[in-house]
């Protein structure tokens, strides 16, 4: 039994990437007992609206693409992220981080060209607060991930692309780093609640973009730290522009909507992911 899911964020209008994503999923859940499953992703409070949510059925429904119902709000889940999240402060496995966006602009570790090295989440973390954990209440800084305190050393996820993707905790110390779990201002992370929702849906099988493989490891590590089960994930080719860029939100004349606008019919679209 295959359990998918699409898994978009309503702060814009779903682009190509989004629907191959979707389609890809939808097409591997094809069996009688399989599901393919909608979650929205809304917990950025500041940048979600329900225009785009409503935008995200519309697509979705016109596309051909058809989900089980009722629909996953992450909004609905906040409770259980955050008994989650006390639960990882309490193993000693987040530290507390005051650190602005300069100060680790400054302090991180420059490659040769003198360029910080960048992680899925941006300039690598150089380590500053590691030290602050107080066996107090959780404080209102920014808490991320304490790898140096993880036991386990080697780790590994089956990816339908890549193969047997392998990783060690020193790779992903030096080329990832300590990661935001969560932030005052923008609450519980994506790569939390990701990771807490996939297990809570029972979700065997996870399609999404090259672009989050990385990120993907970090997800595996939190599987273990929390005793989730890992899914069989398929990070599939990015969709790109003629110059070669990948497609973002940013792109709204990429976006379904423009297209249906446009007069494409959605036979135009899949035949775009051939």
């Amino acid at each position: 039994m295959i359990i998918e899911r699409f898994a978009p964020s309503p702060t814009g209008f779903l682009h190509l990437g989004h629907a191959y994503s979707a389609y890809l999923g939808y097409k591997s859940a094809q069996n009688v007992e399989d599901k393919f499953l909608l979650r929205i992703e809304d917990i950025d409070f500041n940048r979600s609206k329900k225009k785009y949510e409503n935008q995200i059925y519309s697509d979705l429904h016109w596309l051909g693409i058809k989900y089980e119902e009722p629909v996953l709000l992450q909004s609905t889940r906040l409770i259980a992220y955050n008994n989650k999240l006390k639960e990882l402060w309490n193993c000693r496995h987040l530290f507390a981080c005051n650190c602005t966006r300069k100060d680790i602009e400054i302090s991180a570790a420059p490659q040769e060209n003198g360029v910080p090295l960048a992680g899925p989440d941006g300039k690598i973390y150089p380590g500053t607060c590691l030290s602050n954990h107080q066996p107090l209440d959780m404080p209102e800084d920014a808490l991320r991930l304490n790898m140096h305190n993880i036991k386990k050393n080697n780790f590994y996820f089956d990816d339908m692309e890549f193969g047997k993707v392998s990783f060690t905790k020193k790779d992903v110390i030096d080329n990832i780093g300590s990661v935001i779990i969560a932030r005052k201002d923008i609450g519980i992370s994506y790569h939390l609640s990701v990771v807490l929702d996939d297990a809570f849906q029972g979700i065997t099988h996870v399609t999404r973009g090259a672009d989050l493989l990385e990120a993907t490891k970090i997800h595996v590590i939190l599987q273990h730290l929390l005793g989730l089960p890992t899914p069989i994930y398929r990070h599939h080719r990015l969709i790109r522009d003629n110059t070669g860029r990948r497609l973002a939100k940013r792109d709204d004349s990429k976006s379904i909507k423009s297209y249906r606008e446009a007069g494409f019919t959605p036979k135009d679209i899949i035949s775009m992911f051939d």
